[in-house]
């Protein structure tokens, strides 16, 4: 049976479970089913497939392309023998010996030898089945056979060398034949063809080489089957090899492939492996070792490191409103902005860059600003700051889970040694969302266990294995890390919400009820600290953190009042009787004197001196307190110049005015051209972002509904593919026809009854075609319907459409 045959056999249930599992062959969906035959053998395809498939998978795959291999081999070797012997009585040449078909009970017992431990079913038939779902292996269990192109894409399986035909196959003609004579005399046929089919049973060759050389094959043998010799002579010959390597040269034992490379043929190495093609395989995934954790603790530990998350995600634009950093020229946040943000955040460097590059890609922060470019908030974190806390988080999980930026590689360097820095484009890794997904998925094979980083890593290997290398691991343990910071581990164990987060299921519902109550009060203290006994409401959190400074976090807050941050707030636009009442209101003690009179003293001096745009000036009611600034000699970095009793110019910018004066222990304001006392809003200071965080998509990256759309629209255009080879509905193999009244009244009825109808049409050129279509609507001389045989909605005008006939 044909390939292309077998898919059109399968069910709808099935090409909807192969399209699932390999989205990449319906992007964009094909014409038809040949068309989706021919995608799923070529070579990205396969690749993308084969990387998909864990160790024993693949294995049997591997063992079952060796095995179509040698078949092959031997039936070559015996058609080249039948067609020799023919050749001295002149009879004409035999027909082609067809290879014996691969049968399951043949493959048990190739896997049964390779197995470490245990039996071989039934995983084998777990994966047989598994591999004709992704359309990688089809036939029944008497004929197995591998998909086209497969085998190419496979090229060495099992760490097995090319077979002796390819692995020879820049030999000169002549070598070949001098090669043949010295190992099979007397055989006939071609010297490839004598050479491939003497290697099927090396045994005796290998008896005659030395003990150095069939050292050389041993370490060739379990692969890789490859390597490099100086001079690797083709044209040695046995009488004259004296080298280990020449005397497995002269005898095909190997393979020289290169001037300084051989290779071992594919015959050799089965040989050597006793026709094994793997060993110490394992049917099961190794197990995960490490502590048992409580779940429910594990829990707990996770919601509230997912709250702590949250807050230092509103923490980081709260302060970014206020004093945003730079950005870049080549892009990115500075390094010492970083480390201030850490230092602020009161969190690790990685922490920092984890916590800005989530909120980057949540859309909750972008460039905007000034000319240079400033990082600020968007006007969606005023939509997100305002929303559910386990909803906030779901939406920073959902980011971090699916963003392909990788914030664990900020600090490191490039490949032209240039440092990677936090929210630069380089930080991005297209691998990263699977190997999050899959090191999550470790953690949910084993409820309530802390696995150890080496276990999770071994497991990774067995369920990927072609996807290994130094990157996947640094990237595994990336996402180990981040997890716990971001709270979809606890205690090294995968928590329930981080469950629904990896199974696409709503979150935020299993998070809230292990969230920590939020306390609407703090305790006031006389040495002007502030207590939060608990995590504080969202608004006065933000209302505590603009008042006054965090002088430590843990199981308590403590917040400091000082004179720089009740400025602060005065800034914001808030009155010294605000302040004061914001405080009764919340705190469960009175207001201490000491914390009333510090109020009351910054804003009684608040405001006094205002600066403007000259480049800036300063002006004061008060002459004297004008006279002590310029007298001061801390002012002459400024440049002032004394214009008037009350007002000062100066050369330097409205903003370093205002901060030098306060450097020097003034508390002056800035003020607009109209003389109006300019409010630091904190919420003005936004920029256009991106959207915010996507949803969650379908665990196997398509909706079902878009698999059902796509198997339809195949089978569409796979009946109108084999009814233009020979159509059925019209006579002589002809498209519809027939009068235009009569066409526009039956796509009327198929509008009206929903139904789909086989057309003819006349294309631009004027040759006429045939197509399916859904009709929706007919307006203006068009037809606007879908056309199932391009999957994908078309306008047809009415005038060219020769005819309709029913599909059914």
């Amino acid at each position: 049976m044909e390939f292309t045959e077998w898919i059109r056999g399968r069910t709808d249930e099935q090409l909807r479970a192969l399209v699932s599992a390999r989205p990449e062959l319906i992007t964009p969906v094909p014409a038809h089913l040949e068309g989706l035959a021919v995608r799923a053998g070529s070579p990205s395809a396969i690749g993308r497939a084969l990387d998909r498939l864990d160790r024993f998978t693949l294995a049997v795959l591997e063992t079952l392309a060796v095995a179509e291999t040698r078949a092959t081999a031997a039936a070559h070797a015996e058609t080249a023998h039948a067609n020799a012997a023919h050749a001295e009585t002149a009879l004409a040449e035999t027909q082609p010996v067809r290879p014996e078909p691969i049968t399951k009970a043949a493959l048990r017992e190739l896997i049964r030898g390779a197995l470490a431990t245990g039996k071989p079913e039934p995983a084998l038939s777990t994966a047989l089945d598994h591999l004709r779902d992704l359309a990688l292996v089809y036939g029944p269990d008497t004929a197995l056979g591998l998909a086209p192109g497969v085998r190419k894409v496979l090229d060495d399986p099992a760490g097995l060398g090319p077979p002796a035909v390819e692995a020879f196959r820049h030999h000169a003609p002549e070598q070949l034949e001098e090669m043949a004579d010295d190992i099979a005399p007397g055989t006939k046929g071609s010297g490839k063809e004598r050479l491939a089919a003497a290697l099927i049973h090396p045994g005796k060759l290998i008896e005659e080489v030395s003990p150095e050389a069939r050292a050389a094959l041993d370490q060739l043998t379990w692969g890789p089957p490859t390597g490099r010799v100086p001079n690797a002579r083709r044209e040695v010959r046995i009488a004259s090899a004296r080298s280990p390597i020449d005397q497995l040269l002269a005898r095909g034992l190997l393979a020289a492939t290169g001037e300084e490379s051989v290779a071992l043929p594919r015959e050799v190495g089965l040989h050597l492996r006793n026709g094994l093609v793997h060993r110490d395989l394992y049917a099961v995934p190794p197990a995960l070792e490490g502590a048992t954790r409580d779940q429910k603790l594990a829990d707990r530990t996770a919601a509230g490191q997912a709250f702590t998350f949250v807050r230092t995600v509103e923490e980081l634009c709260e302060r970014w409103s206020a004093e945003p950093p730079g950005v870049l020229r080549t892009g990115g946040l500075g390094v010492r902005d970083l480390k201030r943000t850490a230092t602020e955040l009161d969190v690790p460097e990685w922490a920092a860059a984890l916590t800005v590059e989530v909120a980057h890609a949540a859309g909750l922060i972008a460039a905007g600003g000034s000319v240079d470019g400033e990082w600020l908030p968007t006007t969606g974190y005023d939509l997100w700051r305002i929303r559910p806390t386990a909803d906030r988080w779901a939406a920073l999980a959902v980011t971090w889970l699916h963003t392909d930026r990788v914030p664990g590689l900020v600090g490191e360097r490039d490949d032209r040694d240039r440092p990677l820095n936090a929210l630069h484009t380089d930080l991005r890794r297209s691998s990263a969302p699977a190997v999050r997904s899959a090191a999550l998925g470790v953690l949910a094979s084993a409820p309530g266990l802390a696995p150890t980083r080496a276990s999770v890593f071994d497991r990774l290997a067995w369920e990927q294995p072609r996807r290994r290398g130094p990157l996947r691991e640094q990237l595994t343990e990336f996402a180990l890390r981040e997890a716990e910071q971001v709270g979809v581990t606890g205690l090294g164990v995968l928590s329930g919400h981080g469950r629904a987060l990896l199974a696409g299921e709503d979150a935020a519902s299993v998070l809230a009820p292990l969230l920590p109550e939020p306390v609407d009060h703090v305790l006031l203290q006389a040495d002007l600290t502030a207590v939060a006994p608990g995590p504080l409401t969202s608004e006065l959190n933000r209302w505590m953190t603009l008042a006054a400074d965090v002088e430590s976090k843990g199981g308590a807050t403590v917040y400091r009042f000082g004179e720089g941050s009740i400025r602060r707030a005065l800034d914001a636009g808030q009155g010294a009787e605000e302040l004061l009442a914001m405080l009764e209101r919340h705190s469960a003690t009175p207001v201490p004197q000491a914390l009333s009179y510090l109020v009351a003293d910054v804003a009684r001096r608040h405001g006094r001196i205002r600066v403007g745009t000259a480049s800036a000036y300063v002006r004061c009611d008060d002459p004297a307190l004008l006279d002590q600034i310029t007298a001061d000699r801390r002012s002459a970095a400024l440049r002032l110049r004394r214009l008037a009793p009350t007002v000062i110019a100066s050369r330097s910018s409205r903003a370093a005015l205002v901060d030098g004066l306060r450097a020097m222990g003034y508390a002056p304001v800035a003020e607009s051209l109209d003389g109006d006392v300019i409010i630091s809003q904190l919420d003005k200071r936004r920029t256009e972002g991106l959207p915010p965080a996507r949803s969650v998509p379908p665990p196997n990256g398509l909706d079902a509904e878009v698999t059902a759309a796509a198997v339809r629209a195949l089978r569409a255009g796979d009946a109108a593919h084999l009814t233009r080879r020979e159509p059925a509905d019209a006579p002589d193999g002809q498209i519809p026809r027939g009068p235009a009244t009569a066409t526009i009244s039956a796509l009327q009825e198929a509008i009206r009854q929903g139904v789909r109808v086989w057309i003819g049409y006349l294309d631009s050129q004027g040759n006429a075609t045939s197509r399916i279509l859904e009709p929706a609507r007919m307006e203006g001389g068009y037809l606007t319907a879908y056309d199932e045989t391009r999957a994908a909605v078309h306008r047809f005008a009415l005038h060219r459409i020769t005819g309709v006939a029913d599909l059914s």
